[in-house]
């Protein structure tokens, strides 16, 4: 199937519906069943079960539960550095926001704006900063952990599509992180305020995060805010922070002058959680 075709696929298949009834299959625990599927997941796409704290497939009650496994102790360790790599996965893209505008792919870009729901107030903190976006295949651990020691300001639910969000449709789909449904986690770090976007996608039948629990589903048709009272929620640097059930795309923005990325970080490589992203730069 060529990659246009895939695409435009997308525009006409009942995405939503695909995605609720993934949901529905990855709950449901079937025994044998389930253990079997579990097993064809780990040999289609290579997953390694030597880091999972338990790699026993037929010790999982349902697919969800083993698809957001937990490591096993040490099978992250974490780099000395100001900002640490929140997951496992693949760099989409990273570097500067120029004004306002975030490079998506060749000939895509979006707004920091349109990102975080349309709030130009939280945009405005990062015109002129820098971005980071990973995107988490099928084999990934899909757990998200804290870049640095953060403080949770609001969270906020986008509603939205629920394209895929794997290279080709990035590279096909105009706006996509912008427009696919996520959840906008806002927070106030050593350096000042930072976000971390978590984007759905199809078959990614649910996003969490630690304070709130399931976010969705259900999907609701309107923006969401909640906000956070100062020391309600404190997360340290490598902490958990959320998951996604099935693939997805983290989404970081940070303000000017506060990230300087690692030199070995470059588009399209791949990333581990907890290895260094970046370090704060020098006081002028």
């Amino acid at each position: 199937m060529s990659e246009r075709f895939s695409v435009a696929l997308q525009y006409v298949l009942p995405k939503r519906a695909l995605t609720q009834l993934a949901g529905r299959l990855a709950g449901l625990k079937g025994g044998k069943a389930t253990t079997a599927v579990i097993r064809w997941f780990i040999e289609r796409y290579g997953v390694n079960m030597d880091e999972a704290a338990n790699p026993d497939p037929a010790s999982y009650a349902s697919f969800n539960e083993f698809f957001t496994r937990p490591l096993r102790e040490g099978a992250r360790p974490f780099a000395e550095a100001d900002y640490l790599c929140p997951v496992d996965g693949a760099i989409s893209q990273f570097g500067p926001i120029e004004r306002d505008q975030i490079f998506q792919a060749k000939g895509h870009f979006y707004t920091t704006t349109t990102l975080v729901g349309g709030d130009r107030s939280l945009a405005a903190h990062f015109e002129d900063g820098e971005f980071a976006t990973i995107y988490l295949s099928p084999r990934d651990y899909h757990r998200i952990h804290m870049p640095c020691d953060g403080r949770l300001l609001q969270m906020i639910y986008v509603p939205g599509d629920l394209f895929s969000v794997n290279p080709a449709t990035a590279r096909g789909v105009p706006g996509l992180f912008a427009r696919n449904e996520r959840v906008v986690c806002v927070f106030e770090g050593e350096a000042g305020p930072f976000v971390m976007v978590l984007v759905g996608a199809t078959i990614v039948g649910s996003m969490a995060t630690v304070w709130h629990g399931v976010v969705n589903p259900p999907r609701r048709p309107d923006i969401e805010k909640h906000a956070y009272a100062p020391g309600e929620v404190e997360l340290r640097k490598g902490d958990e922070m959320g998951r996604f059930l099935l693939g997805s795309t983290v989404v970081m923005l940070f303000p000017k002058g506060t990230m300087r990325f690692d030199s070995a970080w470059a588009a399209a490589r791949p990333v581990r959680l907890g290895e260094a992203m970046g370090q704060r730069p020098p006081a002028a």
